[in-house]
């Protein structure tokens, strides 16, 4: 796909507009399945977080294909998302609207904030973010396989005090990878990057978003299991 005209603020606005509306309609389509308890609300689900990885790991390595990857990662995950959703939402009524209200509340204050420039992602601040992500990265690629042997870490899947003060801390990560992807947005059209790295900084501001969300809502659940 060829673009002649260079990226900009307003269409990395759009596009990332567009690939939230496929996640909010993908995630509407297995919220409906599973609470209907339609048999394939869980086969979408996985698949979902499947092919959602896979293409997100396409995007990563083939940026000039994320105006057809960005789209397809942005399905999937509502996919897998909506049935995520509601079923933590069968267990804990009301928590998946309270953590698509506290995800957006925080998108948009940082935004907010970023506009009016009251933070700003120097490299320092990128440098720190980066490493910490990975940190968690890391910590999460150990509790898969840890949970491969029927093994658990406690500070992921428990609600002890510890595992809601890690899921803070992941929450404070995410919520500093938007302002990066903020910053990426604005130095990129700066710069006048190519079209198609409209659709590349709006998928990592969803990327972002998703895992915000997905953190917010766990430990939304881990509070509520304490009650």
């Amino acid at each position: 796909m060829v673009y002649s005209a260079p990226m900009t603020v307003q269409g990395a606005v759009y596009r990332t507009a567009t690939l939230l509306s496929l996640v909010v309609v993908a995630a509407m389509l297995t919220w409906s399945r599973t609470t209907g308890g339609h048999g394939d609300a869980l086969v979408l689900t996985m698949a979902g977080g499947i092919l959602g990885l896979i293409a997100c790991l396409v995007t990563v390595f083939k940026k000039e294909w994320s105006p057809v990857t960005a789209p397809i990662y942005s399905l999937c995950q509502g996919l897998a998302l909506g049935g995520i959703s509601a079923s933590m939402n069968a267990t804990y009524p009301g928590v998946a609207l309270q953590a698509s209200l506290l995800s957006f509340g925080v998108l948009f204050a940082l935004l907010g904030a970023y506009r009016f420039g009251w933070i700003r992602a120097s490299e320092k601040f990128k440098a720190v973010v980066i490493a910490a992500t990975l940190g968690v990265s890391l910590v999460y690629l150990v509790s898969m396989v840890a949970n491969i042997f029927g093994a658990k870490i406690p500070f992921l899947h428990g609600s002890g005090e510890f595992a809601i003060l890690f899921s803070l801390a992941v929450i404070v990560i995410a919520a500093m990878n938007l302002i990066v992807d903020f910053s990426f947005i604005e130095e990129a059209a700066a710069a006048n990057a190519p079209k198609y790295m409209e659709w590349y900084a709006a998928f990592g501001l969803m990327v972002s978003l998703i895992w915000l969300y997905m953190e917010i809502l766990r430990l939304l659940s881990n509070l509520s299991r304490r009650r």
